[in-house]
C-alpha cells in the first residue's frame, strides 16, 4: 500500500468519526433543549443507565445518552405510571438526587412493572406535578 492510500484511509476514518460525533452532539443537544426534558437515570440490571426523560401529552419518554437513535428507549403511559416511594441516593446530604420507585400498571398481559428512576429534586417535583395534572381515567357509564 502506498502512502497516498494510507492518507486516504486515514482521511476517511477522520471524516467518519467527525460525522458520528456531529450526529451524537446534535442528538444530545436536541434531547436536552426540549421543553419538558430533564436528566433521569434508569436502573437496569442493577446499574444506573444515564439518560434524558421527556414529558409528552400522554406518556413519559426516556432516551439513553449512549445511543445515536432519536427514538425513545422506554415509554411509560401517563395513566399507568404512579410513584410508590422516593428516597435520597445519599442520606444526609442536602440536594442529593432522589431514587424514585414507580409502578407501571397494565403492561403485557396486565402485568405490573416497577421502574427505578434517579433524578434531581426539581425533576421529581415536575414529575409529580405532571402526573397529578393528567386527565382523570375514563369511566364507563352503564
Amino acid at each position: 500500500m502506498s502512502g497516498v492510500h494510507i492518507a486516504l484511509i486515514a482521511l476517511f476514518v477522520v471524516v467518519a468519526l467527525l460525522a458520528v460525533g456531529g450526529v451524537a452532539f446534535s442528538r444530545w443537544h436536541t434531547l436536552t433543549r426540549r421543553v419538558g426534558s430533564f436528566s433521569c437515570a434508569v436502573r437496569a440490571g442493577g446499574r444506573l443507565v444515564p439518560g434524558v426523560a421527556h414529558y409528552g401529552a400522554r406518556s413519559l419518554y426516556w432516551f439513553t445518552l449512549r445511543s445515536l437513535s432519536f427514538r425513545a428507549r422506554r415509554t411509560w403511559a401517563r395513566s399507568a405510571l404512579s410513584v410508590l416511594e422516593r428516597t435520597p441516593l445519599q442520606e444526609g446530604r442536602p440536594g442529593s438526587p432522589l431514587l424514585v420507585r414507580c409502578r407501571v400498571a397494565g403492561g403485557p398481559v396486565g402485568m405490573e412493572e416497577t421502574v427505578d428512576l434517579v433524578m434531581s429534586r426539581e425533576a421529581y417535583a415536575g414529575l409529580t406535578s405532571w402526573l397529578e395534572a393528567g386527565p382523570t381515567a375514563p369511566h364507563l357509564v352503564i
